[in-house]
């Protein structure tokens, strides 16, 4: 910096010292104070309000209020968050600024990373079921990797679960609706011995869903889920902490898609095709393709089971002022999926029958060390180190049954898949504070990822390992047999300035470039090198991102009005992304670095507290998130030209509102009322950008009314979602075989029930 530049910045932070001086008092302010929402996005123990990232922070109680059980419950309240679902759990994601990774391969991670109570979750389906008990969950916004590895281009999920406590405290609860869902959960928390405590926590859920299955007689989309986490805490000494964790969840899900359409609108040109035998079929069996349709037909039921476990060992030593931080985990999940591939119910010679079976384990070993120093001085920091081994395998089992002739032909083709990943990374992040109301902060992590791959697979087609092309490039390839390894080393690092304005009133600036590691296209169908343009077995190169964000939080009117605004834009190199295309008349999927995408928006949080009891939260985000250049693969067809096309899970709108009021009735009972609206535009859900994927926009209005003791010991809430009866897709998309289907939200239509909780 020259002498000329150094004496412009001196002269500008003495002017805003003179035009701010009452901000001598911020750095008092920036302890959390009563009444403020505390996160640790930092590693520390902060306001909300302080922070210099674009975060929500929803509590434990706010989720439970408003039946928030999962992410993607989560995702209809915070407007920045979207969510892909799937008949499995292994092929759902979560999207930030519309940014995320659809693919069913394990050998590529998610731009978004989900993190409980510390510990990174290896694989995005991990994430995707329920969170039981919590004390908040955390969305951190834009990349999040110098703190938070090792995938979080786009941004963090970060889950807090309960705590014990030194007091004894239980509760039940049990909640039922006129749909049949059914929910019971029921903990006890309290001291053990001295200076040990420990927690449990259990759940059972269970709904029949909300379609049928005409040829079974069934209803599905439902799900039965049933689990426990624990925690025992111990203080040894006066500086040491040791919290032990397990946790168990077992999931059963037959989620599934229904037909809206026998027909596909292709882009660019806008050509209708539309399937005759489907339609047949469907009005054979008595259904009505539609964007209301609930019914389906098929051999059996598409079905998911997961098992979900783990534990973690976290120790918090006190170095005088400095504390030391270690997690120890190990965590293993295991999916078991039986899929009905062509979604018919009979062989006919216009459709094949394909039936899928799908095994996968995975487990993960993590371990993070860190030192963090006291706050106060002119500078303090987090320094720390992280490894994770990962490890996941797969059998996936596929037949696919012609009618040639007049008889039924099998094929069945096996693939055992699977990679092995490991993570090292050393990182640090610093405040530098110039003033008691100016400071600036700087992070960098150095991360080192070593992935390699297997994958073989057999088929009836060519029981010879010959390699001959096989009958369809959709079903079953011909033999293949392949291995391959990559190591490569990144770079994440963050720096900005953040001013205190007043002491309740703080601004930012922000870069911050995120990194995720390489990847490979390992999955059932996985194609040969010698397969010309077909080149699955090359490595995809990591994912960058630069991201530019400013923002302004704070609180006026001792905090009966709280407020976070935040302007980014984001552009993302070498975009790892799944893109199906059509080659040789046959629907191809591939794992591709697609090239170059940006997120750009605004985002708004606004509260307002006027009286004791009465509040309305509101949140905001305009998002444009586009395609700037895509890599078109080679083979594909001109139509895959998408520059400029919005990406996909990334609606330009979304609004959440809601408004709760809680009063006396008498000096032992309150009343509550609550009610929320949330507002999505149109969303497209293919990158191919069909038009016939598009969910158009829609609003979605829930309320509630609660009586509850006022020592909040008990309550009973009656609530009523979706009030309008407004139906919608959670995700549109091709057909296995021919038209358009979607999957079917648990709010589709209008349901009510009843929760009813004791706390003793």
């Amino acid at each position: 910096m020259t002498d000329h530049a150094f004496h412009v910045v001196r002269c500008a932070l003495l002017a805003s010292a003179a035009i701010f001086p009452v901000a001598v008092q911020a750095e008092e302010a920036a302890e959390p104070v009563s009444g403020e929402i505390v996160v640790t996005a930092r590693y520390r123990d902060e306001s909300i309000q302080q922070v210099p990232i674009a975060i929500t922070a929803v509590s434990g109680q706010s989720l439970n209020d408003r039946g928030i059980h999962n992410l993607q419950d989560l995702s209809a309240t915070v407007p920045s968050v979207d969510f892909r679902t799937s008949a499995s759990n292994k092929d759902r994601s979560v999207f930030v600024r519309g940014v995320g990774t659809i693919s069913t391969s394990p050998g590529v991670e998610s731009s978004v990373s989900t993190v409980v109570d510390g510990v990174v979750l290896a694989r995005p389906g991990q994430a995707t079921l329920d969170v039981g008990e919590v004390s908040r969950i955390e969305v951190l916004r834009g990349p999040q990797g110098t703190l938070f590895g090792k995938n979080s281009s786009a941004g963090v999920i970060s889950v807090v679960t309960a705590a014990p406590s030194d007091e004894f405290h239980a509760y039940t609860e049990g909640t039922a609706t006129t749909d049949e869902e059914y929910r019971l959960k029921a903990g006890v928390t309290g001291a053990l011995a001295a200076n040990v405590t420990a927690r449990i926590d259990g759940l059972y859920a269970n709904y029949d869903g909300n379609l049928r299955n005409l040829n079974t007689g069934s209803k599905v989309n439902g799900y039965e889920r049933y689990g426990a986490r624990g925690k025992i805490e111990a203080r040894p000494t006066e500086t040491l902490k040791l919290t032990l964790a397990g946790d168990y969840l077992h999931s059963y899900d037959d989620a599934t898609s229904v037909y809206t359409s026998t027909s596909q609108t292709a882009y660019p040109t806008g050509t209708v095709t539309t399937s005759a035998p489907l339609g047949a079929f469907l009005s054979g069996v008595g259904i009505t393709p539609s964007a209301s349709n609930r019914e389906l037909s098929t051999s059996f039921e598409t079905n998911v089971t997961d098992e979900n476990y783990g534990g973690s060992l976290t120790g918090e030593l006190e170095l005088g002022d400095h504390t030391i931080t270690s997690i120890t985990a190990y965590r293993k999940w295991k999916n078991h999926q039986f899929q009905d591939n062509d979604g018919l119910s009979a062989l006919t010679a216009a459709f094949p029958q394909i039936h899928d079976e799908g095994k996968l384990a995975s487990s993960q070993f993590s371990q993070e060390l860190r030192l963090t120093s006291p706050k106060g001085n002119f500078i303090d920091y987090v320094v720390g180190a992280y490894y994770m081994r990962a490890k996941t395998d797969e059998t996936y089992q596929r037949t696919v049954t012609r009618l040639i002739a007049g008889s039924a032909v099998p094929v069945t083709g096996v693939a055992d898949y699977g990679i092995l990943s490991k993570n090292y990374a050393v990182f640090g992040e610093a405040n530098f504070n110039f003033t008691s109301w100016l400071r600036a902060f700087a992070g960098y992590r150095s991360i080192w990822d070593d992935l390699s791959y297997y994958h073989e697979r057999t088929s009836t087609n060519d029981p010879t390992n010959s390699g001959a092309p096989s009958l369809d490039i959709t079903s079953i390839r011909a033999y293949h047999q392949a291995q391959g390894s990559t190591s490569q080393r990144g770079d994440a690092y963050r720096g900005g300035i953040q001013a205190d304005l007043t002491p309740t009133t703080h601004a930012y600036f922000t870069y911050a470039r995120g990194y995720k590691g390489p990847a490979y296209n390992v999955y059932f169908n996985m194609r040969s090198l010698n397969a010309t343009t077909l080149l699955d077995e090359i490595v995809l190169k990591p994912e960058t991102s630069d991201s530019f964000e400013a923002g302004i939080k704070g609180t006026a009117l001792d905090r009966q009005i709280t407020y976070a605004l935040a302007v980014y834009q984001t552009k993302f190199h070498n975009y790892q992304a799944n893109y199906n295309d059509i080659v040789g008349g046959a629907q191809v999927t591939r794992l591709i670095n697609a090239g170059t995408v940006e997120s750009k928006g605004v985002e708004l949080e606004f509260g307002l507290h006027p009286i004791p009891g009465l509040s309305l939260d509101t949140s905001v985000a305009y998002t444009d998130a586009k395609v700037v250049h895509f890599n078109c693969p080679v083979g594909a067809p001109t139509s895959c030209d998408i520059d400029g096309q919005p990406l996909p899970f990334a609606p330009k709108w979304k609004l959440y509102s809601n408004l709760t009021y809680r009063f006396a009735l008498t000096d032992a009972l309150n009343l509550e009322i609550q009610s929320d609206v949330s507002l999505k535009s149109e969303t497209q859900f293919s990158l191919t950008q069909q038009p016939s994927t598009v969910q158009p926009s829609y609003v979605i209005w829930n309320a509630s009314v609660a009586l509850l003791g006022a020592d909040e010991s008990w309550q009973v809430r009656g609530f009523v979602k979706n009030i309008t009866n407004q139906q919608y897709a959670s995700l549109l998309g091709n057909g296995a075989l021919a038209g358009t289907s979607r999957f079917v939200p648990r709010d589709d239509k209008r349901y009510a029930g009843i929760m009813l909780r004791k706390d003793f």
